[in-house]
């Protein structure tokens, strides 16, 4: 029997995340149904990527389209979790979560184990696309919300797998059916919003992708996150004893200025106000996140669009020794001329100056020069670009080399978010062989609007300056969203806040980062956690998987903006050397 999933004695709720990705450490589950001492496990399987593979799959075989690492987990851990009283709740459902239920249900018979499996459908509207203004996609999948989880955990389920929900969702979820919230409880649920974007992607809470990783004392094998969600919705952020990692006040703010937008964070539920969050250390491997308040959510549903861009291919030179320039350039023209009857829809270099002058190696003597086509066209980015590239070989530069000859053209996918009505959602939890249709959302509904710049005190000019990278003051984490990269950059006091309120403006971003000189750029204060999310739209072409620049996801700009220099007030870097190779 399906023990409540209230916690006893006023406690909070305690739920672990076990994945923040499609191919996240396998043996999280079993750590935290071992040492967790959780009342849920999550975890996250799904991004913009990751539905388009899962697409691709399913085309292959009808019976696929979910996350097959996540079975493996649960084969190993059901019968541990369910001994527990331990609820899963996960995404890895993606395109298919009928069949995964399906899965685990065989799963649990042949171990002989009793459970309830419940799934939550309505969010792929592939089928009905064209009818609600979405094109043809590949894929259409509506972010749905908590409450459909929360149902399936009130009617019993020890095991509810999802299609395409708000990552936060698998956080909020639980929480509503443990404390009963309803979708006037908007502060709650932000709080537990905070708590879910914080655990979502796994150990980026607790030290991994860290910018100040240095100061960490054991980052060999991190711990994943808790959160403990109370029932007024505060919440604190741990990990399991013995982890190695950290949870600081500097862990949990990268990882909550990670992939959003402005201060208001936009969901099927609730819009959160990012900037009310109040970050407090409270303890060893505590960090307390209270102050939440939430807004009503919008009108319409963000639809994750995947569309078939057409064909890419690439090649990467190796360029050696003297007239690195010179040598890139006669790449260049040889390549555009042998392609001029016919040129790819796009064609971009980039020379990566990887070469040091009078070099003790081969290889630090050497730059590349990477090549990359698309074109709607297989033949065009496939048997002719790379015949082109592999004709160069005794033609071309002396010292012709590459990392790699031209592989097969590979078709590419673009990214493309949509918006749909409320009313276009038939969300509906599966369970026991019964459908329970779970409302569109709430009967109040706001459009989002940006909130105003918030006034921050003007820092003193004065005084001493030293050059210095950014990063020597500030951390930094950035994403993709679509063709857009999302760059929160936060540092650690007042003074520092106010300086880099001052000096970190748009046209300075875009002096700094010379990519994005031509490129809308949007600049967000938030001054509870001293930080500034920066949007640079379009950076990222057509999204990830049209893998527009070498960094598709953008997951580096963040500490190349952080590397760097600027003139930081001596005040602020204290007495403290820079480190030599900060400098």
């Amino acid at each position: 029997m399906t023990r409540p999933l209230t916690p006893p004695d006023g406690r909070p709720l305690r739920i672990a995340n076990c994945s923040g990705f499609y191919g996240d450490r396998l043996a999280a589950m079993r750590e935290m149904v071992d040492y967790g001492e959780v009342d849920v496990i999550t975890g996250d399987y799904l991004a913009e990527l990751t539905m388009l593979i899962l697409a691709r799959g399913r085309l292959k075989d009808p019976d696929a389209g979910y996350a097959t690492t996540f079975v493996r987990q649960l084969s190993d851990c059901l019968a541990d979790a369910t001994a527990k009283g331990i609820r899963i709740v996960a995404n890895a459902g993606g395109l298919n979560p009928a069949g995964l239920a399906q899965r685990i249900r065989t799963i649990a018979a042949d171990q002989g184990i009793e459970v309830t499996v419940a799934h939550v459908e309505g969010d792929d509207l592939t089928g009905r696309a064209a009818d609600l203004g979405l094109g043809t996609p590949l894929t259409a999948n509506a972010y749905l919300g908590a409450f459909g989880i929360a149902e399936a955990l009130r009617r019993g389920a020890d095991v509810v797998v999802t299609g395409r929900v708000t990552d936060a969702s698998l956080t909020v979820g639980p929480a509503i059916a443990a404390f009963g919230w309803g979708p006037e409880d908007l502060d709650a649920l932000a709080g537990a919003t905070v708590a879910g974007h914080v655990i979502e992607c796994g150990t980026q809470a607790t030290g991994g992708n860290y910018s100040h990783f240095t100061e960490l004392p054991d980052l060999l094998h991190a711990g994943f996150p808790i959160a403990e969600v109370a029932a007024d919705g505060s919440v604190v952020i741990t990990k399991a004893p013995g982890t190695s990692g950290a949870v600081t006040v500097g862990t949990v703010t990268e990882q909550l200025l990670y992939e959003i937008g402005g201060a208001r964070y936009a969901g099927p539920d609730v819009t959160t106000r990012i900037d009310t969050a109040v970050l407090r250390q409270d303890g060893p491997d505590r960090v307390a996140i209270t102050g939440v308040r939430g807004e009503p959510a919008p009108p319409t549903i963000k639809v994750s669009r995947n569309l078939l861009g057409g064909f890419y291919n690439e090649m990467t030179f190796v360029l050696t020794g003297l007239d690195i320039e010179a040598k890139a350039a006669l790449v260049r023209a040889q390549l555009d001329d042998a392609l001029a009857a016919a040129p790819p829809k796009d064609i971009r270099y980039t020379l990566a100056r990887t070469d040091h002058p009078d070099a003790a190696d081969q290889q630090t003597a050497s730059a590349l020069l990477h090549v990359a086509v698309r074109d709607t066209n297989a033949d065009t980015v496939g048997r002719r670009f790379s015949s082109a590239g592999i004709e160069l070989a005794l033609a071309s530069y002396p010292g012709f080399s590459a990392t790699a000859p031209p592989g097969k053209e590979s078709p590419y996918g673009v990214f493309d978010p949509g918006w749909v009505e409320r009313d276009a959602i038939e969300q509906v939890v599966v369970i026991g062989g019964e459908r329970i249709d779970i409302p569109s959302g709430p009967a109040v509904t706001v459009a989002l609007e940006a909130v105003a710049e918030p006034s921050v005190p003007a820092f003193d000019p004065s005084g001493e300056t030293v050059r210095a990278p950014l990063g020597a003051v500030a951390g930094a984490r950035s994403g993709d969203k679509g063709g857009n990269a999302n760059v929160g950059v936060w540092v650690r006091d007042d003074d520092a806040y106010r300086w880099l309120v001052d000096y970190l403006t748009v046209d300075r971003v875009r002096e700094l980062l010379p990519e994005t000189a031509e490129l809308p750029i949007e600049r967000h204060l938030l001054p509870n956690l001293r930080a500034i999310n920066l949007v640079l739209i379009g950076v990222l072409g057509e999204g990830v998987a049209s893998r527009a620049r070498f960094d598709p996801q953008a997951k580096g700009i963040g500490e190349w903006l952080r590397s760097r220099h600027v003139d930081i007030p001596r005040t602020l870097l204290g007495s403290a050397d820079i480190p030599e190779d900060h400098r």
